[in-house]
């Protein structure tokens, strides 16, 4: 079944067996909505509406929303990961609830194609639903309705007993909604798709399962119950009025109908990678070896990065009510950044010429059928891809060429971070974003300072523009309360993990948002059960001492001496700011933190996993 075929055969399932009304896709970037910069899912254009407004459409809606997301930018290349994207959603406002809304899910993945299903094999399909906590129950009502239709609870199940529709539970983490602080919220239930084998021995046994590290479940729907309201003290009180929004990812599920592993090799992708196929240099691809991300080789990452890039590009720039173009602030910036990304991939395959147009001329030649703007938008969309790289690619190679003098430097002496100073001449002289220094550093095996990046670039550039740089960076996504405790966790469970694994751990990346931290670490191998659940405890038992946070400032020398973590390298200035978490983490850093753990919460650990030879990942949170 064709991505088209898909998105048509969506829409009618619910139009016409269950009286939703269709309504088009929203732009790309949000209205009134400062807060973020692109809409990222399917429910955002109609917060309005689920939060109590009447759409003029009913109470029943169905459409698919087109998405832009960049908070996993470093992703995208691997199977499942795009920056652009489509949703097919369908909302109940005060209208049906958790039975109707999974029993219609249900049907439209397993029913025949005659009947106005999708026909998937239902043996390979698994869910979760949200576990409870203090604020709200169990969500025992989806699990029943999964019951009723032949799931197992997993807890339930043991190998080979043929139970192979299983149901999941887990944390607010992974299994509940919320837009902010205050407001609707509720649990959701997700709907997995197991990707492998179905002959395989394990599979049969049940030793695969959702969000573990096999991967080989990809999630295809998201089912969110918006049934409790969250007021500003925290209490949580049941809505009158319960709404229900879902989100398939049609990329995601016309993979799985074509029978291959990502979209890539749908029709949505394959005329531009055959195009990119072609053009690369074939003596220039021999020589790449393997990518971070399984069964990927880093020439078919590079051609992915591409063709994804552009891709999102074309969107945004032929976007028919807020078209964006290259510009160094806000959506402009993330595009530049996306296009010049592109354009870097394309030399790594020996792609010198012009090339950005050929391939969103592919793009708009596949979409036109369904989004027509890009077509009347066709000669804009090229012309501003056409001077974004031709003026990109004039620094291009004289910026790789400093690099390679910085790189062959620093592997002379030993160093393995790149100052920053250096990342912003890069940015400023030849216009490399960060990310891109960022990539060229992990490609050599560096990492890049970043807190003196973001000192230099506050020198020399104006807050707004820095402002929006923030947003689409690595590092802390702000200086909230949550982040604050979270960022004061990653040091406890830095020093934490040298105390179980070695003292030759050390951090080699971290993303912290409100929600959870992401921690990247130098390791060769998966962390056993033990070992994280070690970890865990020490975190858990520090935060519990309620040890106060101190602050000083002091030369690299004198921190070296008294034992605080670092590199050492030229990444820190004469002075720096060392923080002490009462006796156990003493670590050169620039804030912000607690000042006492004791209200921090408790700290969990939701996945650790590969991010690159010989680095490992953690996502944590705090609840």
């Amino acid at each position: 079944m064709l991505a088209r075929e898909l998105r048509r055969k969506y829409i009618d399932f619910f139009v016409k067996n269950y009286k939703h009304s269709e309504i088009g896709s929203a732009s790309v970037v949000p209205e009134n909505d400062p807060t973020v910069l692109f809409n990222t899912a399917g429910m955002q254009p109609l917060v309005p509406y689920l939060m109590g407004k009447e759409h003029a459409s009913g109470s029943r809606l169905v459409n698919s929303q087109k998405c832009i997301r960049t908070n996993d930018i470093d992703e995208v290349g691997d199977n499942s990961h795009h920056t652009f994207f489509e949703m097919l959603g369908n909302w109940s406002l005060g209208d049906y609830f958790k039975k109707e809304s999974i029993e219609m899910s249900w049907k439209f993945l397993t029913a025949p194609l005659s009947e106005g299903g999708l026909g998937l094999d239902s043996r390979r399909i698994c869910v979760t639903c949200f576990e409870g906590d203090e604020n709200a129950p169990k969500d025992e009502e989806a699990a029943a309705v999964w019951e009723s239709l032949g799931f197992v609870r997993a807890s339930e199940c043991t190998a080979g007993d043929g139970n192979m529709n299983r149901i999941y539970f887990f944390d607010k983490e992974e299994n509940w909604w919320s837009p902010g602080p205050v407001g609707p919220c509720g649990p959701d239930t997700e709907i997995f798709y197991y990707m492998g084998e179905v002959e395989d021995e394990k599979f049969l046994n049940g030793e695969y399962h959702v969000n573990d590290e096999a991967d080989l479940y990809m999630e295809i729907w998201n089912n969110v119950f918006m049934q409790f309201y969250r007021d500003a003290d925290g209490k949580f009180t049941e809505l009158d009025k319960k709404n229900v929004d879902t989100g398939m990812g049609l990329e995601r599920v016309a993979a799985v109908l074509q029978g291959v592993s990502s979209a890539y090799e749908t029709e949505l992708f394959k005329p531009v990678m055959e195009l990119l196929e072609q053009a690369a240099d074939s003596a220039v691809v021999d020589k790449m070896g393997e990518s971070e991300f399984a069964g990927v080789s880093e020439a078919e990452k590079s051609k992915r990065i591409i063709a994804d890039h552009v891709r999102a590009a074309v969107f945004m720039i032929g976007d028919p009510v807020t078209s964006v173009t290259p510009s160094n602030k806000d959506q402009g910036y993330v595009l530049r950044k996306l296009i010049r990304r592109a354009v870097r991939h394309l030399h790594r395959l020996g792609i010198e010429e012009q090339f950005l147009v050929r391939i969103a001329e592919k793009f708009i030649e596949e979409y036109s059928h369904h989004y027509t703007e890009l077509d009347d938008n066709s000669a804009m969309i090229l012309n501003e891809l056409l001077k974004e790289e031709e003026q990109f690619s004039k620094t291009l190679k004289t910026g790789q060429k400093e690099f390679e003098k910085v790189a062959e430097k620093m592997k002379e002496f030993g160093n393995t971070t790149i100052s920053g100073k250096v990342a912003f001449k890069l940015y400023d002289t030849y216009g490399f974003p960060l990310e891109m220094t960022k990539e060229l550093a992990r490609e050599n095996g560096f990492e890049v300072d970043e807190k003196g990046y973001d000192k230099a670039f506050e020198k020399h550039q104006e807050k707004s523009r820095a402002g929006a740089e923030q947003k689409f960076k690595g590092g802390l996504a702000d200086n909230s309360e949550a982040t604050t405790r979270l960022h004061t966790a990653t040091h406890l469970m830095h020093q934490a993990l040298k105390d179980v694994l070695g003292d030759e751990v050390n951090q080699k990346g971290s993303n912290i948002t409100p929600e959870r931290l992401r921690f990247d670490f130098n390791y060769d191998e998966a962390m056993t059960d033990e070992q994280k659940a070690e970890v865990e405890r020490i975190v858990n038992e520090q935060i519990q001492r309620g040890l106060a946070v101190t602050t000083d400032k002091m030369s690299v020398e004198e921190a070296k001496e008294k034992g605080a973590i670092g590199l050492f390298t030229d990444k820190y200035d004469d002075e720096v700011s060392v923080y002490w978490i009462g006796d156990y983490s003493f670590e050169i850093c620039g804030g912000p933190h607690v000042e006492n753990t004791k209200d921090m919460g408790t700290f969990r650990i939701k996945k650790e996993q590969s991010s690159g030879k010989g680095i490992r990942r953690i996502k944590a949170v705090l609840e």
